[in-house]
């Protein structure tokens, strides 16, 4: 399930990431710091446990939870949300909920390819990872 997601990956190209991060009400100078970063995303699965860890030159974030059970997550621009993440039909499908609002964030593999899809209303962003070697 959580394995094919495994790995070290690396961002490559981003689009409508700066409209995503409007739709989430994160202020000016933090979204241009975000739009800056080329974070490195690494994931591992230890038994039932998937940790998701997100690396970059300005902020790092860490996140352990097991599929299917709600979790609290402080987000990185500091939102407190709760969070599930499961397996569905082959995606990783994580979605945070926060003061009566809601985002999707769904990872798919394919190869050495990893897309990040996030959602929020009309908005939608695709982030694009390659495989580290």
């Amino acid at each position: 399930m959580a394995e094919a997601f495994v790995g070290t990956w690396n961002l490559k190209s981003s689009e409508n990431f700066d409209d995503y991060m409007k739709q989430l009400d994160v202020g000016f100078a933090t979204r241009k710091l975000g739009n800056l970063t080329k974070p490195t995303t690494i994931i591992s699965v230890d038994g039932d446990t998937v940790t998701v860890k997100t690396q970059s030159t300005i902020k790092n974030t860490e996140l352990s939870f097991k599929l299917g059970e709600e979790f609290d997550e402080t987000t990185a621009d500091s939102r407190n949300v709760k969070s599930v993440v499961t397996i569905d039909d082959g995606k990783m499908v994580h979605i945070q909920r926060w003061g009566g609002k809601e985002t999707r964030l769904v990872r798919q593999v394919d190869g050495n390819a990893l897309t990040l899809t996030l959602t929020m209303n009309d908005v939608v962003c695709t982030r694009c990872y390659e495989r580290a070697a």
